[in-house]
């Protein structure tokens, strides 16, 4: 009688649909047919065969058994690739039984081992291991309240002491062996990439911590752990971001990158002593986090043909304006990945690099090594480049640079801090630009704001009163709305009637008449004028179209342009 293993290298040799030349040593294990380069759907099938066993090639509408990932390490399944499913009891109408799905027949005997586990029998069910992995990662991500029950467990006067330094990468998911403040922290972490959050703030106040997150632009408080853990939160932060522990008067920088099953998520840390005690920030940056399209922004049809008319010139400068959080980043990857790499030569300055762009060389700015966006750029002019993304432009001689690269025959990006698109003039003039320099080098500036849009499954229509229209600050004769939308809060939005966000814009686009008000060193309220003249779309009446459009709210219109704007 044949052996299992022998029945599964009989198994292997009939799926592989005769592309097995004869007399060719098969594989006896999975660890071998792995080893020779086999795919997982086929080695899961012949397992399956071999066994006798049913065979699936998706677990993608099949719920993960909640006792499993209650009781079940995710290092545990993940090692030996093997998930429950909680419809186990529904197909059999037996209670007690529970769908094990494994990878291949080497995961065998942990069927024995699981069932004494979990109190219950189960049933195999081959599946191929990248489907297995991706639903662990899926389960273990999506359960809730993990952190809350880690708040209520933990004594202050009780706490285990810092599990030593952290690892360079570790995972947010396995958290099921670590120390109380490091679950803590870790399902403080994962939490909020669950959310989306882009910051994380650990705020000491008199007489209490508080977690807040930072969802689409604004804080949410969100956790209460013990006022006596502060210190050791704060500590597991520091340790985390290769910070000194020990320095508690001065403030700290630092960095670290975790994982969320599959997903890499960089940390910038930064620690800064109060009149309560030190409190910590958290910015996330998911690499896995894809890449928009221009046309995926929200520019209004004629910004956006006029922008990509723009970013298509061989040489000039093209600015990107806006407070801190309102995309301007974005903005820019979005109008790199417009460009054919394969024919220029693209090169940016970064800090940091937030993503990845393929076909394009980037550099990341240190100014603690030296490498300044100034210095940095003299650097990238020497390496034959078409196209320059110059992160952003802080000071006096990174700007003049700038232009100069700009009318030597190169296509320069970079952003500004400033209110409006007129209001970039005023800055490069401010920074020391010579007027002439800049008339004969600016193409265009983009201004621009980030709105929460509001969430499908709860929008609905309404009438605003009088109380709205004050608070909104719309003065009679002024646009409006023809229609006004507001998401009611569902589960989907976490109650907030919002998620998500979206970009609003204005484009200044330079002209003859523009251009001499800049050789003139004309104010910025000038500029704007003539600008509107022209036909330019304000920050304000690209809003007042989204809301219109059920996009977006007047509320959050006024919250990011200012009620100045109306």
């Amino acid at each position: 009688m044949a052996t299992v293993y022998e029945r599964f290298s009989e198994a292997l040799r009939a799926l592989g649909n005769g592309q097995v030349a004869d007399g060719a040593v098969m594989p006896t294990s999975p660890a071998q047919a792995r080893a020779a380069e086999w795919p997982e759907d086929l080695i899961a099938r012949a397992s399956a065969r071999a066994l006798d066993v049913p065979y699936a090639e998706s677990l993608a509408h099949r719920p993960v058994s909640h006792q499993f990932l209650q009781s079940v390490p995710i290092g545990f399944a993940r090692r030996h690739g093997v998930v429950g499913l909680a419809d186990g009891a529904a197909e059999t109408g037996d209670t007690g039984c529970l769908t094990l799905a494994l990878a291949d027949l080497a995961q065998w005997p942990h069927l024995v081992t699981l069932s004494k586990l979990l109190g219950k029998t189960v049933q195999p069910l081959f599946v191929p291991r990248p489907e297995i992995l991706r639903t662990i990662n899926a389960a273990y991500q999506e359960q809730r309240g993990q952190a809350d029950r880690v708040i209520e467990q933990l004594d202050g006067n009780a706490v285990n002491g810092l599990a030593g330094k952290a690892a360079s990468s570790e995972d947010l998911l396995d958290v099921a062996s670590r120390a109380p403040v490091i679950q803590l922290v870790s399902l403080v972490l994962l939490e909020a990439v669950k959310r989306r959050a882009s910051d994380v703030h650990v705020q000491p106040m008199e007489d209490r911590l508080v977690v807040r997150f930072r969802i689409d632009g604004v804080l949410h408080e969100v956790f209460e752990p013990p006022a006596a853990l502060h210190e050791e939160i704060i500590s597991r932060i520091k340790v985390m971001g290769g910070m000194n522990i020990a320095e508690r008067r001065l403030a700290q920088d630092g960095r670290a990158t975790v994982e969320v099953g599959d997903r890499v998520v960089d940390l910038r840390i930064a620690t800064l002593p109060t009149s309560f005690g030190e409190r910590a920030v958290i910015r996330l940056l998911d690499k896995s986090a894809r890449l928009y399209r221009l046309t995926e922004l929200g520019m209004p049809q004629g910004i956006l043909e006029t922008f990509y008319s723009l970013i298509r010139h061989d040489h000039g400068i093209v600015l990107v304006t806006g407070p801190t959080g309102s995309g301007k980043s974005t903005t820019l990857y979005a109008a790199l990945q417009e460009i054919d790499t394969r024919e220029l030569n693209v090169l940016t300055l970064e800090d940091p690099i937030e993503y990845r762009l393929e076909g394009i060389s980037q550099t990341q700015v240190s100014e603690k090594k030296g490498m300044t966006f100034a210095s940095g750029l003299r650097h990238v002019l020497r390496q034959d480049p078409d196209i320059i993304m110059v992160g952003e432009i802080r000071d006096g001689e990174t700007a003049r640079m700038a232009i100069q690269s700009a009318l030597t025959g190169h296509l320069v990006f970079s952003t500004l801090h400033t209110n409006d698109a007129a209001g970039a003039v005023s800055r490069m003039l401010d920074l020391g630009v010579e007027p002439y320099l800049l008339a004969s080098s600016l193409l265009g500036v983009l201004a621009q704001r980030l709105v929460r849009q509001i969430c499908p499954a709860c929008r609905t229509e309404y009438q605003p009163i009088e109380a709205d229209r004050k608070r909104w600050g719309l003065a009679e004769g002024t646009a409006r709305p023809t229609r006004y939308y507001v998401g009611k809060g569902c589960a989907a939005c976490l109650e907030t009637g919002y998620t998500e966000r979206r970009g609003v814009f204005e484009l200044l686009t330079v002209s003859e008449s523009i251009r001499e008000l800049i050789l003139a060193r004309a104010k910025s309220s000038s500029i704007r004028a003539a600008a509107l003249k022209e036909g330019m779309i304000t920050l304000r009446a690209d809003g007042i179209g989204k809301a219109s459009q059920g996009t977006t709210t007047m509320d959050e219109v006024v919250r990011v342009t200012g009620r100045e704007e109306f």
